[in-house]
């Protein structure tokens, strides 16, 4: 058997108008993730594939000369607490409090501590930032880096000198990371590939009627119409990208979000890409089966090679895993892969994930477990790991079509087709039309600007975070960053921008966007604390407070339910709830078609109703946990009514019943 591992490294460009980055996370994995994946890989016998994307390269170079320059989180981190404004401290304590709260925050005790204070001193403040960056840092630096270790020793009563010398220390290592990604390719262990410039859709750039190929239903933009010509200039731009970081032609590109029709590829052909990798579920569409064995293999068509994806071996490791002991875990994927060669074979395997998100809900942020599963590979003679560039020589077989689609059901409805999404293109649209329309009169250096924030307007990240599939506490600042991009554009030609340009399309949302549906599992402790927004990451979100607008009702007490499940339970948390009702209130809750009513104190512990545990607490808000082991069904709706012993005081979900699907598998909603 050939395994074919690719992992996926990117990063939005969190970038203004001024070149400052908005939001530290590229820098953030770099402490953790770029450096320590190759690392622990180049521990093992053991070869792999990593896509590294030009707005990761570009973002991290400016890492190397100058965070404070060009960081705003910090240029604000790196200044006396007592020197910041209120804002600024709050943005600061919304950054340092962003830390998945598990594996991230709780192994060190004073961050753990801080982290859930409300308010804080200067002292606290400054020991908050501090904790913050070295719990993102990776195995790597805690093994090796001395100003690191010497930190974590410290614990608590940091100084700004600490600061200073953590970050000048963490500059300097983030400053080689690449050259080490070069040592290893010249090696050959590795295979390095990249993905068109800005990540962008081409599927959609070059037509987008592929969304309705993809998806009859789709709602595109009125106004659409090709962009070949940035279709091109993406895979230049980074075809010479790759060529200045690493010292070498790129062979094979990962296309943002595994997005590929006949025409994209057709395109990456003319460029001299050789080979793309995409999901399962387009080979399936493209064949008009979805035979699993169909998958271990290469495929040409026409003149590129494609490896289609194992979707489910890869969301093993992306979401699975985590929750098992990590040598179990490892000899799970090892069973599963021993079960494929025993009845396929020569066959070829394609497990392509995230390479930096999933490590934080891991232990130890996935050493443990990637140094198991690498040592298990290694030992088993009838596995060999393989990079793309290495699997130019296995013999591929014959596609005739290709279908139009991405890697997330494949189809393009994650990117346009919600109404914030599809507005996002027409305002895209619209400002390419004007700028067409004056282009002539502009001077050639104002032209190349408006391209390049063109370019960068394109990435498929803006699209992702727009309407009711994806949640996230940062929408408003990525929708800033979208529209600033557009409005920037009108200002280098020296018109108004549209008033459309200044609205938020975060904001603009119709009646039935209060909505947004469970991406992921979700394992949060039941504490009435808000110990981290990524306990809750990829919950589902019922936004009443919109309700309250478009329904025009008098406002209520709960401003948000957010819930979701794993195997165990189901979960929910109620914003709104103030610390006086903590101590006297009562949630009656109602289940079909289980016909189960339950009257549950907000701190009631753990009770059993009709053989339904169910677990309450709160504090912060009210949190909530049903165990669905006895539920003897695949769908139940739920109704809650908020109270005290005197009166009712609100009855959720306003819309009508919230309905769950018990055996939900959130697995193909992989973030990147």
């Amino acid at each position: 058997m050939n395994l074919s591992f690719i992992w996926h490294m990117h990063q939005p460009d969190y970038r203004n108008q001024e070149g400052i980055m908005q939001m530290p996370w590229v820098f953030m994995h770099a402490l953790k993730d770029y450096y320590d994946m190759p690392w622990i890989l180049s521990q093992y016998k053991i070869n792999a594939t990593f896509n590294i994307t030009a707005p990761l390269i570009e973002q991290l170079e400016l890492y190397s000369q100058n965070p404070e320059q060009n960081d705003k989180f910090f240029a604000l981190w790196l200044r006396e607490p007592k020197n910041l404004h209120e804002s600024e401290r709050k943005w600061i304590i919304k950054i340092a409090k962003s830390s998945y709260y598990e594996t991230m925050v709780e192994p060190l005790t004073s961050y753990a501590q801080l982290y859930k204070q409300e308010h804080y001193n200067d002292a606290e403040l400054l020991d908050l930032e501090v904790l913050f960056i070295l719990a993102w840092c990776g195995n790597y630096l805690k093994r090796n880096n001395t100003v690191v270790q010497k930190l974590l020793q410290k614990e608590t009563n940091y100084t700004s000198n600490d600061k200073k010398a953590l970050l000048t220390s963490l500059q300097e290592f983030v400053s080689g990371i690449w050259d080490f990604y070069k040592i290893l390719l010249q090696t050959q262990q590795i295979s390095i590939t990249t993905t068109p410039f800005y990540h962008p859709i081409l599927p959609l750039l070059l037509d987008m009627q592929n969304a309705k190929k993809a998806n009859g239903n789709a709602n595109i933009p009125p106004n659409a119409f090709p962009l070949k010509a940035d279709a091109k200039t993406h895979i230049q731009k980074a075809k010479q990208l790759y060529k200045k970081t690493f010292a070498e032609d790129v062979c094979g590109f990962w296309p943002a979000e595994g997005a590929v029709d006949e025409k994209s590829v057709a395109l990456l052909s003319s460029f001299g890409i050789e080979w793309i990798a995409t999901d399962e579920t387009i080979l399936y569409k493209s064949l008009g089966n979805t035979d699993k064995k169909n998958i271990y293999a290469p495929y040409r068509f026409k003149d590129m090679i494609i490896g289609f994806r194992d979707h489910r071996l890869s969301d093993l490791i992306g979401f699975e895993y985590r929750y098992k002991e990590q040598n179990a875990a490892a000899d799970s994927f090892l069973n599963e892969l021993k079960n494929i060669d025993e009845n396929n074979a020569d066959a070829t395997l394609f497990v392509i994930l995230d390479g930096e998100n999933a490590w934080e809900y891991y232990v130890n942020n996935g050493f443990d477990f990637l140094n198991a599963l690498y040592s298990k590979i290694e030992k088993a003679s009838w596995c060999q790991s393989v990079t793309m560039n290495m699997l130019k020589t296995v013999p591929a077989k014959e596609l005739t079509h290709l279908a139009a689609g991405s890697w997330i059901n494949g189809t393009f409805d994650t990117w346009v087709g919600d109404t914030e999404k599809t507005r996002a293109w027409e305002l895209l649209y619209m400002s390419k039309r004007d700028y067409e329309r004056h282009a002539s009169s502009l001077q050639e250096r104002i032209k190349e600007k408006i391209d390049i924030i063109f370019l960068r307007a394109e990435s498929s990240d803006w699209f992702w975070w727009y309407g009711n599939d994806h949640h996230s506490s940062f929408d408003n600042e990525f929708d800033l960053l979208f529209r600033n991009n557009l409005i920037e554009i009108y200002k280098l030609m020296e018109l108004r921008p549209p008033h459309d340009l200044f609205i938020p399309l975060v904001k603009n949302r119709s009646t039935h966007d209060f909505l947004t549906q469970p991406q992921a599992d979700i394992t949060p402790t039941i504490d009435g604390k808000k110990d981290s927004f990524f306990e809750w990451m990829g919950c589902g979100v019922i936004d009443e407070s919109q309700l309250f607008s478009t329904m025009d009702r008098t406002q209520g007490l709960v401003k948000k339910i957010y819930y979701g499940q794993d195997s165990q339970k189901i979960y929910f948390a109620f914003e709104g709830i103030t610390r006086e009702l903590c101590k006297n209130g009562m949630i009656h809750i109602m289940i079909d078609p289980l016909k189960i009513e339950a009257d549950v104190a907000f701190n009631g512990g753990q009770k059993v109703f009709d053989s339904l545990e169910i677990e309450s607490a709160c504090n912060e808000w009210l949190e909530l946990s049903i165990d669905k082991s006895s539920m003897a069904v695949k769908k139940i709706s739920l109704r809650f009514e908020i109270h005290t012993k005197e009166s009712a005081l609100q009855t959720l979900p306003s819309f009508g019943d919230l309905v769950i699907n018990l055996d939900d598998d959130y697995s193909q909603n992989w973030f990147v």
